[in-house]
């Protein structure tokens, strides 16, 4: 059964591409037609694409790893917080941070610094502070937060990485490349195909298209998550199941959430 409908992506503008002045002769082989000044793209064969990456993101998870979500765009913010929160994934979805990736260790420090300050605030030590301190933490908590707060739980580099527009975060996915981290990706019409491992065509500017596929690609972590635990309890070690970002450590509850109650939600609205 395909994970997604033609009628499901066409509804979702999906094969909307940019305007024909703004193009990548790259994407030609994904362009099916021009209409209006518009490129459009050619569904059948991003239908095709969605199923490989959705195995790919799949059988990386069900393997043990994750996947970080990126889409700083406005468009993009909301459901990429949305669906990495909905299967316990990291994202970036406000500035994308130089180094994330490729300086991890010092962004890991800058984690353990947020953690420290939630800590002094749940214990009520700031309270000992002066006012002034207070304010000073507080603002350097919230900065962190806005920054960090995505991958507050990200022990280590992602197993690879989705990314909703790729001029837009070419430092993430150069990032990324650098580190040969696969990169899962939207492909308008104006990209770069050679910098995605794994291509999705499709307009990575309109809400409902940016909510259906990073529906799907969530969705496959889902499924990847189900096969780790039944594999797992296969095994006779499914109380010993990883957690999405982590490793050796017990099932969290929204994965026991998750696979009681119910996988995943539809591929689409």
């Amino acid at each position: 059964m395909a994970v997604v409908s033609m009628k499901q992506l066409l509804d979702s503008g999906v094969h909307f591409g940019h305007q024909t002045r703004r193009w990548n002769p790259k994407m030609k082989r994904f362009i099916f037609t021009e209409r209006n000044g518009i490129y459009i793209i050619d569904l059948q064969q991003t239908l095709g694409y969605i199923d490989n990456a959705y195995e790919f993101v799949k059988q990386t998870v069900a393997h043990g790893g994750s996947i970080l979500f990126v889409g700083t765009k406005r468009q993009a913010q909301e459901v990429v917080a949305e669906q990495a929160t909905r299967v316990g994934m990291p994202y970036v979805n406000q500035r994308w941070l130089g180094g994330m990736l490729t300086n991890f260790q010092t962004v890991f420090k800058r984690l353990e610094r947020l953690k420290e300050l939630e800590d002094l605030e749940q214990t009520g030590a700031l309270v000992s502070l002066s006012k002034k301190e207070q304010l000073v933490l507080s603002r350097e908590k919230g900065k962190l937060e806005r920054s960090l707060g995505g991958i507050r739980d990200m022990k280590k580099v992602p197993s690879a990485v989705w990314i909703v527009d790729t001029k837009k975060e070419h430092i993430a996915v150069g990032e990324a490349r650098k580190l040969n981290i696969p990169v899962v990706a939207i492909l308008d019409t104006n990209c770069d195909p050679d910098e995605v491992d794994y291509k999705i065509p499709g307009n990575d500017d309109a809400i409902r298209s940016i909510t259906v596929l990073t529906r799907v690609i969530a969705d496959a972590v889902a499924e990847g998550l189900m096969a780790r635990s039944a594999a797992q309890a296969d095994a006779g070690r499914s109380e010993a199941a990883e957690p999405a970002v982590g490793a050796g450590e017990p099932l969290a509850d929204w994965e026991r959430e998750l696979l009681t109650g119910g996988a995943a939600a539809p591929a689409a609205d």
